[in-house]
């Protein structure tokens, strides 16, 4: 999901504590989307003091029914099946946190030179284009052949294909912006380019930003465990969403949590990310909400 225009955005500055409560009303999606999002990222953090040892294969305890010992049960390796799936929401976030604040660094510095720069412009969208007709999936299976794989080349293969949609969107903005009158004013008031990008545009680069990055986010999450079900994502020893139902598929009728217990995590934690970003939206720009 992306902004379909530029439009003009709430500041960042006012959203004031003792106007939480009143935010929470009006908004309720930003708290709901944004506090799962938190206790998804708490939980994982926190996995080392609670969750077992996800590695451990015991093959006398394989495909074993939830009980106190294994509250999910074991998968066919005789590995915990709650502690790989607590596990694996590090592995899941971190790439999409990481990817979500690499495309939205990568994309606003691409998109505020782009608004301002009309050489620059022509040259960097003709790449992004270029970019865009790369798909993901076919990224990361030609980074992952050509060196060892790993988070850190999921994070570029995920990153990259995301930068333009970014970038287009932070230019239409500047594009936007350069032309209002305050602007305009500030340019003869003698402030420099640094100043009136710092003071003027980036102020109102910053708000659709931030809902294009929940939206990024998401959408990495889902990228990562899809790679990881083709075999092209983390490798198979680390506990991932996506490989473990991709490990597991073939026990789904002896030991459903085996499938269910990554599917489930993974739905709730991208649609906190699209609840946070639906109701950043709604918060930014109050217009959205009244024309659904």
């Amino acid at each position: 999901m992306t902004l379909s225009a530029p439009v003009e955005a709430m500041p960042v500055g006012r959203l004031r504590i003792a106007n939480l409560p009143r935010l929470a009303r009006q908004h309720p999606l930003v708290f709901v989307g944004g506090g799962l999002l938190a206790l998804l990222i708490v939980l994982a953090l926190a996995a080392p003091l609670y969750a077992g040892d996800p590695l451990n294969m015991d093959p006398f305890k394989r495909l074993r029914l939830p009980s106190a010992e294994m509250w999910f049960g074991s998968d066919n390796l005789g590995r915990d099946v709650f502690a790989r799936t607590v596990f694996g929401a590090q592995i899941s976030l971190l790439v999409g946190l990481i990817s979500a604040a690499s495309a939205a660094l990568g994309g606003l510095s691409i998109g505020v030179i782009a608004g301002y720069n009309r050489g620059f412009d022509n040259i960097a969208m003709r790449v992004m284009d270029g970019l865009m007709s790369i798909p993901t999936i076919l990224l990361a299976i030609a980074l992952v052949s050509l060196t060892r794989g790993g988070v850190g080349i999921l994070i570029v293969a995920i990153t990259v294909p995301q930068i333009p949609s970014v970038a287009r969107l932070v230019r239409s903005v500047v594009l936007t912006v350069r032309e209002r009158p305050y602007v305009g004013a500030a340019r003869c008031g003698g402030a420099g380019l640094p100043k009136v990008l710092w003071r003027h545009v980036l102020p109102s680069s910053i708000p659709p930003l931030m809902v294009q990055s929940a939206n990024v986010c998401a959408s990495a999450i889902l990228t990562e465990a899809g790679l990881s079900f083709l075999g092209a994502g983390v490798p198979p020893e680390i506990p991932s969403w996506g490989n473990m139902i991709s490990t597991s598929r073939l026990y789904l009728a002896v030991a459903p949590l085996t499938v269910f217990a990554p599917g489930i995590c993974l739905a709730v934690t991208v649609l906190a990310a699209n609840l946070l970003g639906d109701g950043l939206r709604d918060l930014f720009d109050p217009r959205s909400k009244r024309r659904r």
